[in-house]
């Protein structure tokens, strides 16, 4: 997702550092334009807002926190995590910032890497609103559903509500293509009824045909769907919401992880049903 982010914001006339922990990743970026830094002190450094979409909350912790950008950032720069990670760690990182002279907002995406590709992410954005605002066309560079939510850690909750919703469905997709082929139909012929009326979703409309090509390449991790379900569960338990839906879900990623499956992307649930 991130080269089709920063693919975007060199469209829109940014200059853009970059920095990965694996250089070759960046490669074809800094081809087309994209300044690469060796560390991430050095992009700290270097740049005015500094936007990370790393894997887990702890890489988020470590480029964040430990000797990483709030250390290194220029006073008045303006962090932004759009990883999917804990709300917590949003508000804490928000009241370090802060500390330092520097703005911080949570804002996660939902879209995945066709919706990276093509600039149209869903932004879910948690901080000041000020700093929103100030921002806002570096957001419209990359997405077009561009929503603020609320104070620090909101646009992580309202990520965890957008999982909550998809873990649900990916289960209900996978059992309805399961069905119509046991039904004895053809599951296209299905889909062309189906996703066009009350059950339409994108998860119906744009992962079922990966399915049903045997189609499996990532556009989101398993491996990190199960990290966000995770991060969910605990959020609920802390709010005191039962969520029987997602415990489920995760139940049954975690079953295709354990059978390889972490490394395919989250369409890979209806491996379980073939």
């Amino acid at each position: 997702m991130g080269q089709g982010m920063v693919r975007n914001l060199m469209k829109a006339g940014y200059r853009v550092n970059v920095y990965n922990r694996t250089k070759s990743k960046a490669d074809a970026l800094i081809e087309d334009g994209a300044v690469w830094m060796p560390t991430i002190q050095d992009i700290s450094k270097n740049s005015d807002v500094i936007i990370t979409i790393v894997g887990y909350p702890k890489d988020v912790e470590q480029v964040y926190l430990e000797d990483g950008i709030v250390a290194h950032a220029k006073q008045g720069s303006t962090l932004i995590d759009m990883t999917t990670s804990s709300p917590k760690l949003a508000e804490r990182i928000y009241e370090e910032a802060k500390a330092n002279g520097l703005s911080s907002l949570d804002a996660p995406v939902s879209g995945g890497d066709v919706g990276a590709q093509n600039g149209k992410l869903s932004i879910m954005v948690g901080g000041d609103k000020n700093v929103f605002e100030t921002v806002r066309p570096i957001f419209e560079a990359m997405g077009q559903n561009i929503v603020y939510q609320g104070q620090a850690g909101s646009g992580q909750h309202t990520k965890l509500s957008n999982q909550i919703a998809i873990a649900g469905t990916m289960l209900g997709v996978c059992e309805a293509i399961a069905y119509a082929a046991k039904a004895g139909l053809d599951p296209d012929q299905v889909l062309k009824s189906i996703a066009a009326g009350a059950a339409g979703s994108f998860s119906l409309s744009n992962l079922a045909p990966r399915m049903l090509k045997g189609d499996f390449a990532p556009g989101f991790y398993v491996k990190h769907f199960i990290k966000d379900m995770r991060i969910a569960l605990e959020s609920a338990e802390e709010l005191g919401l039962l969520t029987p839906g997602l415990a489920l879900a995760k139940k049954r990623y975690e079953e295709l992880a354990e059978q390889g499956g972490e490394n395919f992307g989250t369409q890979a649930l209806y491996k379980l049903y073939l």
